[in-house]
């Protein structure tokens, strides 16, 4: 008679393994497009990284249906680290698409993910607006940087409400310092790019007797 317990739970955990395997490749197919877009947006090319977003998009639902009977194997993390990457892409999208005053973040139930998920594909995104203004700084644009920047400081406030264990926030303390260290670094950047542009003007207008 054991052996027919253990026949029934050896073909349940066949199963389960099963879609642990197709979930995993799912994920790291997520995670491989939404980098690509992200690199896409950094170039200005957003309507291709708007198709990979659709595509991640699809593969994120795909696992939920692979998943479905498998709870354990779904909260197991890549389904959720995946997620996050999903987060970090679209929200990034919608903010350097648009002009600052008319962006509209995507919500996590409009995306389809967890709110820890959300919460901590946010805190990637002050990463990658730091890449940004960088890039801006580089081409002598640093005062276009300065609304991303009051941006960042928002994302870290909101995250810094959350304090709660570890085990609902999934890692977000520990992402929310490395926000801030982000932040202050970004805002000396900016702070010096924009000193250096004035003094240049006004050594230029001297040279011109203006």
């Amino acid at each position: 008679m054991i052996n027919d317990i253990t026949t029934r739970i050896l073909e349940n955990f066949e199963a389960k393994d099963r879609a642990r395997e197709k979930g995993l490749l799912v994920s790291r197919s997520v995670v491989r497009t939404c980098g690509t877009a992200i690199r896409h947006i950094h170039r200005g090319d957003f309507d291709n990284a708007a198709q990979m977003i659709g595509n991640a998009r699809k593969s994120l639902e795909l696992m939920d249906s692979q998943l479905l009977d498998h709870p354990d194997i779904y909260y197991g993390g890549f389904v959720e680290h995946a997620q996050q990457e999903f987060v970090e892409c679209a929200v990034l999208h919608s903010l350097l698409r648009h002009e600052m005053d008319k962006v509209t973040i995507p919500s996590p139930e409009e995306l389809g993910v967890g709110y820890a998920a959300y919460l901590n594909g946010l805190g990637d995104v002050i990463g990658e607006l730091r890449r940004h203004i960088i890039d801006l700084i580089r081409q002598d644009k640093p005062e276009d940087g300065e609304a991303l920047l009051e941006f960042m400081d928002e994302i870290y406030y909101n995250l810094m409400m959350f304090d709660y264990p570890e085990g609902i926030t999934r890692g977000l303390r520990r992402k929310s310092d490395v926000a801030r260290s982000l932040i202050e670094r970004t805002r000396g950047d900016l702070t010096n790019a924009i000193q250096q542009q004035k003094l240049e003007q006004s050594m230029r207008k001297f040279e011109l007797g203006l």
